[in-house]
């Protein structure tokens, strides 16, 4: 009998087993929260009987391409990344924490969301257009959002809850520097780079097991709006970067990215002087320098928005043979969120949508539920069987791309590498990678943003969390809140 097609994901990549759960050990051992293929299965189960994004809801994007000029092979086996290779994509950016109606200028990261449809299923690369977050640990994440919110007395957006949660988490320091600076303004989606910002992993065809970051560097070159003009522009085109993006592509200037990568080896990661998988951290490039991997262009605009861009859905989960996970909470954390948050807001049969199907083949137990429009006819709908269903191909996808694990099960934060400190990043942005200039437009910014109904045990706080930033800094944002309040 012919060997019967791998069992894969949704999302079309190859799955390690049919039958186990991934755990820490053989016997007694918990159930690992980031093995995405069983809750895949358990969350499609739950909805196989049957709005806006919570946070990135507003934003639009483009198709493209990624193009491998360099040769990456000795640090992963992944498909897309060999030399040579093209792969479609497909890239969506947007705002975090504003509704679907927006501005688009409003000071706020940006989401910077790909997807690669390569020969071995979808690769989903989830960032943003820094290299940072403000937290941490995923239990913390839903309150940070909620912080960046309206206010469920008022409905208003309240820069004092912003404040309150930031100075009660000095983790948020590094992400907050970056935010009020020039980078928390960008000119257009085109004049900003994207950050995959967690460590992820990459495997060789050897098995050799390496740390890496993404970089993907605006070949437009960076440019921004001052405070003033993104006001200006969110009352005179609050939709400014959704139609510089389209116009753009429309008329023949498709924008591009330059793709770098920082690659750790394995075991420099325990005595490497930050916690390599702490999201609020960087890597410094003296360290682990940018390695050239190629470019990525946007060359066709969505031929229909909602189809193309609103239904579209990106999960960290996403991993194709040749890259897995790290030990970074909040990216394991959102392994789980992601895909639970599109069988929310599309439905369990998301992947079934163009937008979201990958190219290469699918051979999933995936069944029912609400808009199932496509079946497989008599093949069985359970694993294992015997009358010739996909199994999983444990010799060639069974090598898992993890990393060992053991000791009491704890609440607690990393921070057993030297130089691990929540300010210490933050001041080193301010003063050796900001000019004079842009130091002053970041006091300006802090300043005029905390003036706004914040009220006075906050601003305190605020005053202080600069100061532990950078002394001076901290002492220009309180002189001229207190100047601005008279």
């Amino acid at each position: 009998m012919a060997k019967p097609d791998p069992t894969t994901t949704n999302a079309g990549i190859p799955v390690e087993s049919d039958e186990h759960s991934l755990t820490v050990g053989e016997t007694h051992s918990p159930i690992l929260l980031h093995d995405h293929y069983l809750i895949e299965k358990m969350a499609q189960f739950n909805r196989e009987r049957v709005p806006e994004r919570v946070v990135h809801a507003k934003g639009g994007g483009a198709f493209g391409r990624l193009e491998i000029s360099e040769d990456v092979s000795r640090y992963t086996k992944a498909d897309l990344f060999q030399p040579g290779r093209t792969t479609a994509a497909l890239v969506r950016f947007s705002t975090v924490a504003g509704e679907l109606g927006s501005p688009d200028t409003w000071r706020d990261p940006r989401g910077f969301a790909m997807k690669f449809y390569t020969q071995e299923g979808n690769y989903d690369l989830v960032g943003n257009n820094t290299p940072v977050f403000f937290v941490k640990d995923p239990m913390k994440f839903q309150d940070f959002i909620r912080s960046q919110k309206r206010d469920p007395v008022t409905h208003l957006r309240d820069h004092d809850m912003q404040w309150d949660f930031w100075t009660l988490s000095p983790e948020s320091a590094h992400q907050v520097t970056w935010l009020m600076g020039d980078r928390g303004l960008p000119r257009s989606w085109r004049h900003m780079n994207g950050y995959g910002s967690h460590t992820y992993m990459w495997v060789n065809a050897s098995g050799e097991k390496f740390w890496v970051k993404y970089h993907f560097k605006t070949d437009q070159g960076i440019e921004f709006f001052t405070q003033d003009e993104g006001d200006q522009m969110a009352s005179g085109d609050a939709d400014f970067h959704l139609r510089d993006l389209y116009e753009a592509i429309d008329g023949g200037d498709e924008p591009s990215w330059s793709v770098k990568v920082q690659v750790m080896p394995f075991d420099d990661a325990p005595h490497y002087r930050f916690n390599p998988f702490d999201l609020t951290k960087v890597w410094a490039h003296g360290d682990y320098p940018l390695i050239d991997v190629g470019r990525m262009v946007l060359d066709r605009n969505p031929a229909n928005y909602h189809t193309d861009i609103e239904l579209a859905a990106f999960e960290p989960s996403n991993l194709v043979p040749g890259i897995g996970p790290s030990p970074d909470k909040m990216l394991l954390g959102r392994m789980f969120s992601y895909p639970d948050a599109h069988r929310y807001r599309i439905g369990p049969n998301y992947m079934d949508l163009p937008v979201n199907q990958p190219k290469s083949p699918r051979h999933s137990y995936a069944k029912d539920g609400p808009m199932r429009y496509t079946h497989n006819g008599d093949q069985p709908v359970y694993a294992p069987n015997s009358y010739g269903g996909p199994a999983a191909d444990v010799e060639r996808y069974g090598d898992i791309a993890g990393w060992s694990a053991s000791g009491e099960m704890v609440r607690a934060a990393y921070d057993d590498h030297v130089d691990d400190d929540d300010w210490g990043q933050a001041a080193t942005l301010v003063r050796e990678v900001l000019d004079d200039a842009a130091r002053a437009r970041l006091v300006d910014n802090i300043s005029g943003h905390l003036a706004n109904a914040v009220s006075e045990p906050v601003l305190v706080r605020a005053f202080e969390y600069w100061r532990n930033v950078d002394k001076g800094v901290g002492a220009k944002v309180e002189a001229q809140v207190r100047a601005k309040q008279g």
